[in-house]
């Protein structure tokens, strides 16, 4: 399973001032890249902050939910609420015929999914912004060392620059 994280970041790597903020800062171009991968993908996994600042399943793609809160439920198609941990959820979205995913935050769901070696590529906006503090891609304390391949940068205009990167994955000896 390929597992895309999905984020824009300032330039002093923060996703957001704090975890109720609307990702409305990236740019046109970065916004048109999310709904390029996601629809691609066809299936984007966030965590229910993340769903809960989007507010609505966004169309054209199965919108997986991580969440703790068991009363949360979905009437919706594309729409799954879960409390499964990322490798389960992985599994059973291969089982219906998914081959890749796209990873959309927030930073605990991020580092849930890294902790587990599950992301293979990482698609980073860099937004000509600076927020100061915020939050990261990935939650503190982390005891992260991952080696990263860039594949290709794209630059999408107005100082935006995209940044595709392979996760190396190293053979335990």
């Amino acid at each position: 399973m390929d597992v895309i994280l999905l984020m824009a970041s300032t330039v002093d790597g923060k996703i957001a001032k704090d975890s109720s903020q609307i990702v409305d800062w990236a740019g046109k171009a970065d916004k048109k890249y999310y709904v390029e991968v996601t629809k691609k993908a066809g299936v984007m996994i966030m965590g229910s902050k993340t769903y809960d600042t989007i507010g609505k399943p966004l169309p054209g793609r199965l919108n997986v939910v991580m969440t703790r809160d068991k009363s949360r439920q979905s009437d919706q198609d594309n729409l799954i609420f879960t409390d499964q941990p990322p490798a389960k959820i992985l599994e059973d979205l291969e089982l219906k015929g998914y081959t890749s995913v796209a990873l959309v935050g927030g930073a605990a769901i991020n580092t849930l999914f890294i902790r587990d070696n599950l992301i293979t590529q990482i698609h980073l906006t860099l937004v000509p912004r600076l927020f100061g503090s915020g939050l990261s891609l990935f939650a503190p304390p982390l005891d992260l060392d991952r080696d990263l391949l860039l594949e290709s940068t794209k630059d999408l205009g107005d100082g935006h620059i995209l940044l595709i990167y392979h996760v190396v994955t190293h053979e335990k000896q």
